[in-house]
C-alpha cells in the first residue's frame, strides 16, 4: 500500500531523528560507549549471523490499540499493509528456505485482510511452526476476528500474546482502557479450545514489558506471580512469560525524553550489559521482513529503516547464502537485547 509523499517524509525526518539520539546521545556529562566497542571488548564484534532459524514477517503497521512502549509506533490510523504480491514473494522463499519457524506480527498481523489466505498458504509450502504475535485484545474486536481461537488451533499456531500486567490497572495504564478485560476474555476463549493448558501442544505464551523506564525483573519470578494470579483470580491458564526489555527507539525513546529518562535509561542498560546475551540475541537466527518487503536483521532495525548490510536487501531478491554472509547492523538500542538475563521476541537469552 503506497504512502503519501507527506507520510514518507515525516517518517524518514522521524527515523533520522531517533537515529540521531541514538548515535550522539543527550548525555550531560559525556557520550556514552558505542556497543560496538562493548562488544569489542569481549571480542564480539563483528556481530554475525548464525544458521538461519526464524523468518519473522511484520504483516503491517495497523493495529486496534496504540500502546505507550509500542517500539513500532502501530496504531488504528497506521495504512501500512502488506500487499499479497509481497506476500507471493514472501511465499516463494517459504519454499526454500532453511528457516524451520514463521514468525507473523505487526501492528496486529490479524488486520492484514490476507492474513488467513497466507497462513493457510505458507502451511501448504511446509512450515510447520507458526507463531502470532497477537494482542489479544483483536479477538473480541469485531466479529470478524470472533474465530481467530479456532483458526489458531487447526494450524497449531503458537499464540505469543501482550499481557503488561495481572492486574486492571496497571495493562489499562500501558495499552489503553478496557484492554484487560478484553484481554481476559480472549485469553479465556484461548483456554476454552485448548490453548495453554498443561500438557497441550497448542502453546500460548504472554509477553510482560515494563510499565516504566526500567529494566524487567526476573522472566521465572515474573511467570510464577502472572501464573498465580490469572489463576486464582480468572481460571486463566498459560505456559509461559517472557519479559522483555523495552529498547529506546519509537514511541517508548520519545517517552524517554518527554519524562527526562533517557540519559538515565540508557546508563542502565550500559550497566546491566551481559556479554553472554550477546551470543544469542534475535539477530543471529533471523530475518526480519518488512510490511514492504525489505531485509532487516531485526524488527527494531525496521523500525529505524537499518536495512541490512548485504547486496540482498528485499524480499524479491532473496538469498540466504548472500545473507548469511554479512555482518549485522547494530547502535545503541542494542544495549537493551543485552542488558541482563538479555530480551528477544522470546524473552530472556542469557
Amino acid at each position: 500500500m503506497k504512502k503519501s509523499l507527506k507520510a514518507r517524509n515525516n517518517d524518514i525526518a522521524n527515523t533520522s531523528r531517533q537515529l540521531e539520539i541514538l548515535s550522539k546521545g543527550i548525555f550531560a556529562d559525556g557520550e556514552l560507549p558505542t556497543f560496538a566497542a562493548k562488544i569489542s571488548t569481549t571480542n564480539q564484534f563483528p556481530l554475525r549471523p548464525k544458521k538461519l532459524e526464524v523468518l519473522q514477517i511484520n504483516l503491517g503497521y495497523m493495529c486496534n490499540q496504540v500502546c505507550e512502549h509500542c517500539h513500532v509506533d502501530a496504531g488504528p490510523d497506521r495504512k501500512e499493509i502488506m500487499t499479497i504480491e509481497t506476500m507471493q514473494q514472501c511465499l516463494e522463499v517459504i519454499k526454500k528456505t532453511e528457516a524451520h519457524t514463521l514468525d507473523l506480527t505487526g501492528g496486529a498481523p490479524e488486520m492484514n485482510p490476507n492474513f488467513k489466505w497466507f497462513v493457510e498458504e505458507a502451511s501448504k509450502a511446509g512450515i510447520k511452526d507458526f507463531i502470532v504475535r497477537s494482542n489479544l485484545t483483536i479477538i473480541r474486536a469485531n466479529k470478524k476476528y470472533y474465530d481467530l481461537p479456532q483458526f489458531f488451533k487447526k494450524y497449531n499456531i503458537h499464540v505469543v500474546s501482550s499481557m503488561p500486567h495481572w492486574t486492571r490497572g496497571k495493562t489499562d495504564k500501558q495499552r489503553g482502557e478496557g484492554v484487560f478485560d478484553k484481554s481476559i476474555k480472549a485469553l479465556r476463549e484461548l483456554n476454552a479450545v485448548g490453548y495453554g493448558i498443561e500438557g497441550s501442544s497448542l502453546k500460548l505464551d504472554l509477553v510482560y514489558n515494563p510499565s516504566g523506564a526500567f529494566l524487567p525483573g526476573d522472566q521465572m519470578g515474573l511467570e510464577r506471580d502472572f501464573k498465580k494470579a490469572l489463576k486464582e483470580d480468572f481460571n486463566i491458564d498459560f505456559h509461559n512469560l517472557f519479559a522483555i526489555t523495552n529498547l529506546p527507539i519509537s514511541r517508548f525513546l520519545d517517552y524517554l525524553i518527554a519524562s527526562e529518562n533517557y540519559e538515565d535509561y540508557m546508563y542502565a542498560l550500559v550497566d546491566a550489559y551481559n556479554p553472554a546475551a550477546v551470543e544469542n540475541v534475535m539477530c543471529t537466527n533471523t530475518i526480519s521482513v518488512s510490511w514492504d518487503g525489505w531485509l532487516y536483521d531485526c524488527d527494531f532495525n525496521q523500525m529505524l529503516n537499518l536495512k541490512v548490510a548485504s547486496k540482498v536487501k528485499h524480499i524479491a531478491n532473496y538469498n540466504e547464502e548472500l545473507l548469511q554472509n554479512r555482518n549485522i547492523i547494530i547502535n545503541q538500542h542494542c544495549y537493551g537485547c543485552t542488558a541482563g538475563a538479555g530480551s528477544s521476541c522470546q524473552g530472556t537469552v542469557a
